[in-house]
């Protein structure tokens, strides 16, 4: 393939040089600017290496050149994202937004990414690590059980995984990991908990949903969270059902593991892998889609 998708990322922290190696492995994405801050930072370095090019410019080294990216991974913070978005909009660019700044269309590959791609949103939003581990089997319960009380999430991460603008965006990982399970799973409550696990050895993402549902059918939800990790491990080959749905205590409880790929980050860094992982199938899906004739989500609002 000639004409692959050109990705910009920006942000050159550990997001933004695990989705490079994962971009540069795409039959589909070829990565045409990978720009930060500082040219001494690892993630710049190792992009040199790979013979990627970079810039300490950001976001101004696509406003300099629009022409070098059809679609922009914004890897930066929230805060950020609302400059970049501002930019990026102007520019038509379709952004695929790794922040939990929920701006955008909230994504969850296995549920609704051909949703995304219909609707010409030219701003995607991953949601959170935490919203990509759990909504979708927040979504297959609520497939079964339209009401469903309270549903809580507790993901626990590695600290060693969790960098500064993880840190720097503990609200919004809460407000926007919470939004998008009501939006996903119908529930009438939800609530959002992560975990800094400093343990030595690093331990592996883990994430345990709660529900708690008015007599529900077991058999029938069981059924259809072994659906949806099968549709996840797709893109997120390491994640795992390791407490299928059972019901303790009046609820319902059931455990996902995610091991990460270990292309630029450790394996225990699942929690960095799932998001990743999750935005390289969206971006894999617009390639496909521009290359049918459909254009990307940008070019879709221009002709629409």
């Amino acid at each position: 393939m000639t004409d692959k998708l050109k990705i910009a990322i920006i942000g050159s922290g550990n997001i933004g040089t695990d989705l490079l190696i994962k971009v540069m492995r795409s039959p589909h994405l070829t990565c045409t600017l990978f720009a930060g801050r500082n040219f001494n930072s690892a993630g710049m370095k190792r992009a040199s290496q790979l013979g990627v090019p970079i810039s300490d410019r950001g976001i101004e080294a696509i406003v300099a050149d629009p022409s070098i990216c059809d679609v922009v991974f914004d890897c930066t913070s929230a805060q950020a994202h609302i400059g970049h978005w501002a930019k990026l909009d102007e520019l038509g660019k379709t952004v695929i937004d790794m922040t939990p700044a929920k701006l955008g269309e909230f994504c969850i590959p296995a549920i609704n990414a051909q949703d995304c791609l219909l609707t010409g949103n030219c701003n995607i939003n991953m949601i959170t690590c935490g919203g990509q581990s759990s909504i979708p089997i927040a979504a297959a319960i609520g497939g079964v059980h339209e009401n469903i009380e309270y549903i809580e999430v507790a993901s626990s991460i590695a600290s060693r995984s969790a960098g500064p603008a993880t840190r720097a965006n503990l609200d919004e990982y809460i407000e926007t990991t919470e939004d998008a399970l009501q939006r996903f799973s119908g529930a009438r409550h939800t609530k959002a908990i992560l975990i800094l696990n400093p343990a030595n050895p690093p331990i592996d993402m883990q994430t345990t949903i709660y529900a708690k549902i008015a007599e529900p059918d077991l058999p029938a939800i069981q059924a259809a969270v072994a659906d949806m990790v099968e549709k996840l491990k797709s893109y997120v080959p390491g994640y795992q059902l390791i407490v299928p749905p059972t019901v303790e205590g009046g609820r319902i409880v059931t455990t996902i593991k995610v091991m990460g790929a270990g292309d630029y980050l450790p394996q225990y860094a699942g929690n960095l892998d799932i998001i990743n992982c999750a935005a390289i199938a969206m971006a894999e899906k617009i390639a496909v889609a521009r290359e049918s004739g459909a254009g990307t989500p940008s070019e879709e609002r221009k002709h629409g």
